[in-house]
């Protein structure tokens, strides 16, 4: 246990007294002994040496003495120990206290409720206290030097939410019924009108929630107004009561608005705002988006509600991990590696073709100042010989600097004609310089192939300077010895966490609703798999020595 001592700063069998949090030097159970390379003694020793201060800042304080009620790192070290025996729920974590004797070993026979142990994973303090322990499990690793600096290796996956497969509300749906209603309350502003009530307010205000209650109280001063009016009128009236039939006509009105327009406004709304740049999400966990997820055995491409988990590994150790709403990894790059604080501790920044896209390259390399070795996805059919001889790519044509021209394989000239911008549905901008094939050709094969063969107008071509600019970098990059030999690490870097993670910890599905619950529970499910390796690292250096 020589090497595992490297990360605890406090003895291995110091123990936090439950009353006034202070580190002690007692025994706990005489008659237990612990093999010397068990995982419990690992998860002890790094729960200790993580700073009394940081642990209490994690906990439920209590109002009158401002102490946790029960102290982090012993809920630490439980949660910990119980993923590390594949047991992930509250309940059976409190169950292995009480039969479990290396639990009772690590958490001092204390016990405590399900419901304390689900209130530290799903609490906000909890994912503040994950984010300092990756951070100094890094850097402990990188003491010991199991962790290199050339490359942080970065991929995603899938993870089941906590929510029925069936409860999806989608947002296509949500804008058509928004959309059919809103043409309801226009003709029944229409209708009012017609009916001599004139609405104070105009058409198209009406359409909104607000426009829908203003119209409502203006009905319900009317159906006042005509009650004062009956009252006032004689009891027998020739021909019948015109203000009962109006005042019918207003309250009919008035519980259409109640009873349905105004309701549906209202869940139309808040739908929306849920969605926020979402498509999807699960009536039973607002946070968790439909996906289409790798295990499918219906084969029918089933969508389910789940997140989008983000790691970066370094020989095989989670660096940093996050989740996300959306279900492509490209967009996901770019915040994931801003939120990461190890980020600079590494050279180069490796993921698959998934996260290849101008937007990426130009954030990483112009304003993160790292290098990438990230394929596009077109890279591996652009290196064969079939792309290269095919003369409909402008790659393949022949480009005059001098006079900013392409000249195809049949001989057209295409000359420059105009600059033009286009923005992608995040808001992100290309450039692109636009060339146009000259109306007067060399020959006449060429001056024929000049023009479309539909509407025989001049052929254009689009070129984005900053794309072909970063293709070539990355192509080169990859090319290379030394990014080739870096690249094809990836494979057995990141891929085997993933492997752990689902198939040995059997972690596909989420115990927890929420983002936040569902991030702090994978943040642990991760620390115990970096643990578990460090263990199993540190029995074969023993083994060895």
């Amino acid at each position: 246990m020589r090497i595992i001592r490297v990360l605890c700063i406090q003895e291995p069998n110091s123990c936090y007294d439950r009353n006034n949090h202070k580190s002690t030097k007692r025994s706990r159970f005489p008659c237990i002994k612990i093999v010397p390379h068990h995982i419990v003694n690992l998860i002890n020793d790094f729960v200790n040496s993580i700073p009394n201060e940081v642990l209490l800042d994690a906990g439920d304080h209590n109002k009158s003495t401002g102490r946790p009620a029960v102290h982090p790192g012993i809920l630490l070290k439980a949660i910990l120990y119980g993923y590390s025996r594949r047991q992930f729920s509250g309940r059976k974590i409190e169950l292995m206290m009480q039969e479990n004797l290396p639990m009772m070993w690590l958490v001092q026979q204390q016990t405590f409720s399900y419901h304390t142990i689900n209130s530290f994973i799903t609490n906000e303090k909890t994912a503040q206290l994950l984010k300092r322990v990756f951070i100094q499990f890094t850097g402990k690793l990188h003491e010991l030097g199991l962790i290199t600096q050339d490359a942080l290796f970065i991929d995603g996956t899938k993870i089941e939410a906590n929510a029925n497969k069936y409860s999806f509300v989608w947002k296509r749906s949500t804008e058509n019924y928004q959309a059919k209603l809103e043409e309801h309350v226009g003709e029944l502003y229409d209708e009012l009108v017609e009916n001599d009530v004139k609405p104070a307010i105009e058409k198209e205000e009406m359409k909104t929630v607000h426009g829908v209650e203003t119209i409502t109280d203006q009905l319900e001063k009317e159906v006042e107004q005509l009650n004062q009016a009956i009252e006032a009128e004689p009891k027998i009236i020739k021909g019948g009561f015109e203000n009962k039939r109006k005042r019918r006509k207003v309250k009919k009105y008035i519980r259409k608005l109640k009873e349905d327009y105004l309701p549906r406004l209202k869940k139309y709304h808040q739908q929306m705002a849920t969605f926020g740049k979402r498509n999807s999400y699960s009536k039973t966990d607002h946070d968790a988006t439909f996906m289409r997820m790798k295990e499918d055995p219906m084969l029918n491409g089933q969508l389910k509600p789940g997140y989008n988990l983000q790691i970066a590994t370094n020989n095989q150790f989670t660096i940093d991990y996050d989740i996300y709403s959306n279900p492509t990894d490209t967009r996901t790059l770019v915040p994931f590696l801003k939120q990461m604080e190890c980020r600079e501790m590494f050279e180069t920044i490796v993921a698959d073709a998934g996260y290849g896209s101008e937007y990426n390259y130009t954030v990483i390399i112009d304003e993160l100042n790292q290098q990438v070795l990230i394929p596009y996805s077109t890279m591996d059919r652009e290196l064969k010989k079939r792309y290269k001889s095919n003369p409909k790519y402008p790659d393949n044509w022949i480009y005059n600097a001098e006079d900013d021209d392409y000249i195809d394989p049949q001989g057209v000239c295409f000359d420059f004609k105009r600059y033009s911008k286009r923005h992608d549905k995040y808001g992100f901008e290309r450039n692109f310089k636009v060339y146009e094939a000259n109306a007067f050709q060399l020959n006449k094969t060429a001056s024929e192939a000049s023009r479309t063969k539909k509407a025989q107008r001049l052929r254009q071509i689009y070129v984005n300077g900053t794309w072909n600019y970063f293709r070539n970098l990355v192509k080169t990059a990859i090319q290379s010895d030394e990014g080739h030999a870096i690249y094809r690490r990836r494979k057995f870097d990141v891929e085997p966490v993933f492997a752990r993670l689902k198939q040995n910890m059997g972690y596909r599905r989420t115990k927890h609703r929420g983002k936040q619950g569902v991030k702090n529970a994978l943040g642990l499910a991760l620390m115990t798999l970096n643990l578990e390796r460090l263990a199993d690292w540190a029995r074969q250096k023993a083994t060895q020595g």
